[in-house]
């Protein structure tokens, strides 16, 4: 995932598709699914160096609710 797209439909990853996966995968997890993505979230920092700090929060958690 270094370029961080979904393999499904090329928009930047988690895409609204699965965003809602994710949401059904950890139902009554909402902590869990959290640092899923904060872990996520360092990982992509390291490949998406030129993308802004804030950008990515919101992608990978700013979608939670």
């Amino acid at each position: 995932m270094p370029i961080w797209t979904c393999a499904r439909c090329d928009a930047p990853w988690p895409c609204r598709t699965r965003r809602g996966e994710l949401l059904a995968e950890y139902d009554g997890a909402p902590v869990s699914l959290s640092i899923y993505l904060a872990a996520q979230l360092v990982s992509a920092t390291q490949d998406l160096g030129w993308a802004s700090a804030g950008a990515l929060h919101r992608r990978f958690l700013g979608w939670l609710p």
